[in-house]
């Protein structure tokens, strides 16, 4: 018999194809570490404080600004823009010029944030030490020199006296602009909430008849006394707000134009030149727990993006709640209880063919089926008092949370199934045969050894549920939310409300953003942590499905 060739056997041993198969997930790692770097250098980056740059330009206007990016244009494309530049060496032969992206900020006296600059157009620059950058509630950044710190209108200090007065009255301003919000949102927003339900109990006393004198004067007594309360805490916030208006800080810009700016409305004022590398270390820190601890502002473009990250993990935990036990029931019906026919292979293909569909299509079943039906059923019935004002008849987290379990219930089920269909038959025989019921024998026996593929079902549930934006957009998440699904209020928990999500602001800050050369550092920066969430919840779910495999493989062997 003639034998093969070295390479043919090497081919039929299969070696090749398990090289091949090694070398592609080698690739897919490169791709996706190469590209969390991409992500994370690009966002990461954004709050390390940069220099700012005074420009001297052809028409000897000066101008401050960041460098944000540089890029090299032809030539000929400037010629076919129209614009006009002088060669910027007599012997320079290149058919390209390097332009700079610079942030100039000072939106409110120039209209735009970013300007591009041609090379040829910088005839100086230079980083004075005294530049300063001042982070404000509105209108973005300003970049400019100090000129005075004024109170009540009378100047405190100038020039560089006023750079350590400064500092000290705008830590006073943020300690007063913190209780202001505190009193506004804890304070007044749990007066409002007491008066909304007393409207709503007067309107449910109405509709029952049973509104009487009595009930009159008691509502009346609690509403006058909710009414004495919220007058205090008005005095307090009228105190605060005229404390807080007394300083006001004059800057000049670098052509010498003065902007009077109320501290009340500045967040931060540093100087990017003058700092050393320590100061900067603890900027950037400073910048990074803003981002994560703050509220969002200017449109979603400064600030930080705690509330998205807050409702992000809440819907994937209530998500969780609701898809664990209808995946789990699901999965022990087909495998245990039902008749293995062509029924239920029909049902099963009906599953996995669930897991293609498009999410979006969940998302409008979410919107007419939760919100509208099922909501505003439930409105007529247990809410009537609120009404046309829909409660649960309105897209919130808790149908939101509802649409993505319906969404992910078919890979529940199907890795439900896996396991119990691992569990060996005589496990359940033995258990039988103990004198155990079928239920007991799946409750005490058999559900815990498939816990593992369980917990991997709900893993690839909330790898999916995550990441998911389209459908939310219809059932629940909004760009803002004023208020979180959770606080000091009656009855703490709101699945009624809507809520940010991190995929969708991510939607918005990169493609909705009225600024979008602002922004884009922000979509990197978020995209990075919307992955590590992600990785956060996925992690704990593999360490509890560790352990239970720990725990209950002695069983299988």
């Amino acid at each position: 018999m003639k034998k093969g060739t070295p390479s043919q056997g090497w081919f039929a041993s299969g070696a090749p194809w398990v090289w091949l198969n090694a070398a592609a997930v080698a690739v897919s790692i490169i791709m996706v570490a190469g590209l969390l770097l991409l992500i994370a250098v690009r966002g990461m980056g954004h709050f390390w404080p940069k220099d700012v740059v005074e420009f001297t330009l052809p028409d000897q206007q000066r101008l401050l600004g960041e460098i944000h990016d540089s890029e090299r244009v032809s030539l000929e494309r400037l010629r076919h823009a129209g614009l006009e530049f002088e060669a910027a060496d007599a012997d320079d032969r290149r058919d390209w010029l390097t332009r700079y992206l610079v942030k100039t900020g000072n939106r409110d006296l120039t209209g735009m944030d970013f300007r591009w600059l041609l090379e040829t157009a910088l005839l100086a620059q230079r980083r004075p030490a005294t530049v300063v950058t001042v982070e404000r509630r509105e209108w973005g950044n300003f970049y400019g020199y100090l000129d005075a710190l004024l109170r009540d209108g009378e100047v405190v200090a100038r020039g560089e006296s006023a750079w350590a007065p400064l500092q000290a009255r705008l830590e006073q301003s943020l300690a007063l602009h913190a209780r202001i919000r505190a009193i506004e949102k804890k304070e007044i927003g749990a007066l409002n909430a007491e008066v909304e339900r007393l409207r709503l109990r007067q309107r449910r006393l109405e509709l029952e008849g049973a509104y009487t004198p009595a009930r009159q004067r008691e509502l009346a007594a609690q509403r006058a006394a909710l009414e004495s309360r919220y007058a205090v805490l008005q005095r307090q916030l009228e105190t605060l707000y005229a404390e807080l208006n007394r300083d006001t800080v004059v800057l000049k810009t670098a052509d010498g134009h003065a902007l009077s700016l109320p501290l009340a409305k500045v967040v931060r004022v540093y100087r990017p030149n003058a700092m050393g590398l320590g100061e900067k270390l603890r900027f950037y820190f400073a910048k990074l727990w803003e981002f994560v601890s703050d509220e969002p502002r200017e449109a979603n473009t400064e600030g930080g993006i705690f509330p998205a990250i807050f409702g992000t993990v809440m819907m994937v935990i209530l998500m969780s709640i609701f898809v664990t036990p209808f995946g789990v029931v699901a999965a022990i019906y087909l495998r245990e209880y039902a008749r293995q026919g062509l029924l239920t292979r029909l049902i099963r293909i009906a599953v996995n063919n669930l897991a293609s569909v498009p999410s979006i299509v969940y998302g409008v079943f979410g919107l007419g089926f939760f919100v509208y039906f099922l909501g505003g059923n439930i409105d007529r019935l247990f809410f009537p008092e609120a009404l046309p004002a829909p409660t649960l008849g309105t897209p919130g987290i808790l149908w939101a949370s509802l649409t993505l379990a319906l969404l992910t219930v078919p890979v529940v089920i199907v890795a439900t199934e896996e396991g119990l269909s691992r569990i060996p038959r005589a496990i359940r025989e033995g258990s039988l045969a103990l004198g155990a019921t079928k239920a007991e024998t799946l409750w005490r026996t058999v559900l815990p050894m498939a816990s593992p593929a369980i917990m991997t079902g709900l893993i690839l549930a909330i790898a999916r549920a995550a990441g998911e934006v389209a459908p939310l957009m219809l059932v629940g998440v909004v760009k803002l939310a004023p208020s979180l699904p959770v606080d000091g209020n009656f009855p703490y928990l709101h699945l009624e409300r809507k809520f940010m999500h991190l995929g969708f602001h991510i939607y918005d800050v990169g493609f909705q953003s009225p600024n979008v050369e602002a922004a884009r550092p922000l979509v990197y920066a978020t995209a990075l942590l919307l992955v590590l969430v992600i990785v956060v919840l996925n992690l704990t779910a593999i360490h509890i499905r560790n352990r239970l495999r720990e725990k209950y493989r002695s069983l299988e062997q």
